[in-house]
């Protein structure tokens, strides 16, 4: 186990992993008043939208529109998901401080997903990473279903030290770790970044980033710090899932985290109340409920208790 850090990251994904598989399209000038309220709330590092096919995912179809509306105050960086060239091109284009590039380690889902094999997705991988760094943009590389395949079940360790080598290779200056379909419980979290760690090095950043479907998310969260990990993805309300992963629900809620790592002694930088507010605001443009607890259960102790 690693000392509790002082501080930890939390990646806002609402914008995108929150948005991506809702029913509800939400307006540009929606996303753009969510990305606002995130940065209000303390968020310095928020995915704001996926570069990839609007056909395939509709909800991302406004993202050259939604990177140029952006406001750009300091020390906000605003990451893109990107799957291919094309892709990269329209993400460097609309001015991403950073891409965030996925590489599923089953062959099925990574056919599902991006129409490619795992052992492809790492060779393209490679590439987007080297074209990103040279243009002076972070790149992150997320080895997705880490935890577990919906569609070939178990992940083998010996699968995960495979890809996450492949991926190693590539020069990332970030990798994370997905529980994309939320099976994963604390001593995966242990076992897999110790994983991790041996393979790429005590040097390379490391992040994780939780689907809350199980309701193992925050404990989940708690085991990846233990682990050493110190950058977590979380989502707004708990909003999103996965359009190629059947059933799986959002991020675990970003004021769920805050919460926690509050109670814990662990500054995340960001504003609960600030946060809940913005749950409130957007079950509202969703017209649903959100999974995250703290808009109904509420802080502790109350203000004025």
């Amino acid at each position: 186990m690693s000392p509790t850090p002082a501080r930890v990251e939390i990646v806002e994904m609402a914008p995108r992993d929150g948005l991506q598989n809702e029913a509800t399209v939400l307006s540009t000038a929606d996303k753009l008043e969510l990305v606002e309220r995130a940065v209000r709330a303390g968020a310095r590092r928020i995915e704001v939208t996926s570069f990839v096919n609007p056909s395939k995912v509709p909800q991302m179809a406004d993202a050259d529109e939604l990177m140029a509306a952006l406001p750009r105050p300091d020390g906000v960086r605003y990451a893109g998901l990107v799957m291919n060239q094309r892709g990269l091109d329209r993400a460097l284009a609309g001015g991403v401080d950073e891409i965030d590039v996925v590489v599923v380690v089953s062959d099925t889902f990574c056919r599902r997903n991006q129409g490619m094999s795992t052992a492809e997705a790492c060779v393209t991988a490679g590439s987007l990473v080297s074209q990103a760094r040279a243009a002076g943009v972070f790149a992150t590389v997320t080895v997705a279903a880490s935890f577990g395949c919906p569609f070939e079940g178990e992940v083998s360790l010996a699968r995960l030290r495979e890809v996450v080598s492949r991926v190693v290779d590539t020069g990332p200056d970030e990798l994370a770790l997905a529980d994309t379909i939320g099976v994963a419980v604390p001593g995966d979290l242990t076992q897999r970044f110790a994983l991790v760690r041996e393979v790429a090095g005590p040097d390379l950043p490391l992040r994780v980033h939780l689907h809350d479907t199980r309701h193992t998310g925050v404990a989940n969260a708690v085991a990846a710090v233990a682990a050493g990990v110190t950058t977590l993805d979380a989502s707004i309300g708990g909003a999103g899932g996965c359009p190629f992963a059947p059933n799986a629900t959002g991020n675990v809620a970003t004021e769920d985290l805050v919460y926690l790592f509050a109670r814990s002694g662990i500054e995340t930088g960001l504003d609960l109340a600030t946060t809940v507010d913005t749950v409130t605001w957007l079950e509202d443009r969703l017209g649903k409920r959100l999974p995250g607890a703290l808009l109904r259960a509420g802080d502790f102790p109350t203000l004025g208790g």
